[in-house]
């Protein structure tokens, strides 16, 4: 992973969090997984090393930015059954992301959820808005969390919750604070706690400020993703064109994460992305992981409306898992002719490559998956 420092990072690699969760034939399948994506082979002797679960496309916020508010969305809720579906892949992985276009929190049966990965000894994480941290708090403990991102978009009140609409800033602060304590407490090191913020004209002027907010409140990072723009109405906030003023703002927070000992993950400014002139980088999400809608659709990450099959289509996860759908996408993706037109215009944040407009702007594609009110029926 290219850094700046030793506390800065920038372009992702094929690894997943490091944790003691990753042993045995865990460890044996993550090394097979790793040779065969850099062979690039379409056909896997290994499972995936994580699966990622929507478990709901729902939220119980409004935020400006988000794509919600410029696609269609019939509400989907993510069945536990499917766990079962998943169960033989479930001995392999290391990790289990919690995910997706909703806030998976408000999913009904989310605790009973992390009780049931945390049967399989899996790293668990999972990614939310923080407004229901603190209902959460004892279960995060008993079923052993081991990573939580929280999306805060402001390092103060006003800022945070102008953009993400019914969020309480001052809420999620203190329920954070109330983890670190009973982490500290109880002489825990997860769950590991970062920010993930936004960043648009409005507010990544406050990047060094959220740097500091981590500190204060005793999170391990700061991540920073652009904004990318799904309709007009939030063109003007985009950073597209903006490296100098950006790289300004990157280099106040460097510096202060680097001094207060706080991990800062940043996006390539625009023009000096590893991707040079590819559609995007590299993509290994179809070796690495398998991603289950909360609709019940195999689709390759939650950044592509490419739906591949139903996780019902197949009688067991071998063959959902080296399916003829993800032989040919992984023949596909990284094929600058062959790829999938969404690909080609990738705004994934991790894949995503930020020398190109439309990493920033989507307006006019086909950003997201179309939500149908049909159900995940067998077709066997």
């Amino acid at each position: 992973m290219e850094g700046v420092g030793k506390m800065i990072l920038r372009a992702r690699t094929a690894d997943l969090f490091n944790s003691d969760k990753i042993n045995g034939f865990r460890k044996n399948n993550s090394e097979t997984n790793m040779k065969e994506l850099e062979l690039g082979r379409l056909i896997l002797d290994s499972y995936p090393r994580r699966l990622v679960f929507e478990l709901t496309n729902l939220c119980n916020l409004n935020c400006i930015m988000c794509g919600r508010n410029d696609s269609y969305f019939e509400p989907t809720v993510f069945d536990v059954n499917w766990i079962d579906k998943l169960q033989d892949a479930l001995e392999h992985i290391e990790e289990v992301t919690l995910m997706g276009w909703g806030e998976p929190t408000v999913h009904p049966k989310f605790t009973e959820i992390l009780e049931r990965l945390d049967r399989h000894g899996v790293r668990k994480y999972f990614c939310t808005n923080g407004m229901r941290l603190e209902e959460l708090r004892e279960a995060i403990f008993k079923h052993k969390v081991d990573i939580i991102a929280v999306s805060v978009d402001g390092a103060d009140a006003e800022t945070n919750n102008s953009i993400r609409e019914g969020s309480d800033f001052n809420r999620i602060i203190s329920s954070l604070k109330s983890i670190v304590e009973e982490k500290r407490s109880k002489n825990l090191n997860h769950p590991y706690m970062n920010f993930v913020f936004t960043a648009m004209r409005s507010n990544f002027h406050q990047i060094p400020d959220m740097v500091r907010l981590a500190h204060e409140v005793g999170m391990e990072e700061v991540k920073v993703v652009y904004l990318t723009a799904f309709s007009g109405r939030m063109l003007d906030e985009t950073l597209y064109n903006c490296q100098d003023e950006v790289k300004s703002i990157f280099d106040k927070a460097e510096r202060l994460s680097e001094e207060l000992g706080i991990k800062l993950k940043l996006p390539h400014l625009q023009g000096e992305d590893i991707a040079g002139a590819k559609p995007h980088k590299d993509c290994y999400a179809a070796w690495r992981d398998l991603f289950l809608g909360s609709d019940g659709y195999i689709r390759p990450c939650m950044s592509t409306p490419i739906k591949m099959f139903n996780v019902n289509d197949y009688k067991n996860f071998a063959d959902m898992w080296n399916s003829k759908e993800y032989a040919d996408f992984r023949r596909w993706v990284n094929n600058d002719e062959g790829m999938p037109v969404s690909c080609k215009t990738c705004y994934q944040s991790s894949y995503a490559n930020w020398n190109n407009m439309s990493s920033f702007i989507q307006i006019g594609n086909d950003f997201s998956p179309e939500w149908g009110s049909e159900a995940a029926v067998s077709k066997e």
